[in-house]
């Protein structure tokens, strides 16, 4: 992600703290630094061990709380699929992933064509949809070099 656009974001972060009477804290900062300069889309076991390194004292259990905070405050997105690990991403406008189902790799994957899908009229099942995104299951490919070898 470039750098203004992360400086962009942490402004928003600060604004919406300061809306829900939240302190804008180290490790809530930290935590949010080290997602908007990953495009990986990270889990929070990978983002502990990185934050631990710039604070040695932070728990675990703060890190999935901050991460939970932080998608409530939707400035990252939770991004999972069935059997494996939520992972976090600081993209927060429409875009499309590739999943690889081998290995559970996460890729950006931006479509035109998908963002301009309509969205359903009304409320589908009492549902009231606010947006949406495509998943795409397959394998990457790194996980086909080692399948042809």
């Amino acid at each position: 992600m470039q750098q203004d656009i992360i400086d962009l974001k942490i402004q928003e972060f600060e604004a919406a703290c300061r809306r829900r009477g939240l302190p804008v804290t180290v490790q809530r900062r930290s935590i949010l630094e080290a997602v908007l300069h990953r495009d990986d889309h990270p889990t929070a076991d990978e983002l502990y061990d990185e934050v631990k390194g710039r604070i040695p004292t932070i728990s675990r259990t703060t890190v999935y709380r901050v991460l939970e905070t932080l998608v409530e405050l939707q400035v990252i997105r939770r991004v999972n699929h069935p059997g494996a690990t939520a992972r976090y991403d600081g993209r927060t406008t429409r875009h499309h992933h590739l999943i690889c189902m081998r290995c559970n790799k996460i890729m950006d994957f931006d479509s035109e064509a998908l963002d301009k899908l309509p969205m359903p009229r009304g409320k589908p099942q009492g549902f009231k949809i606010g947006d949406y995104s495509v998943h795409f299951l397959g394998t990457c490919p790194d996980c086909l070099k080692v399948k042809r070898q």
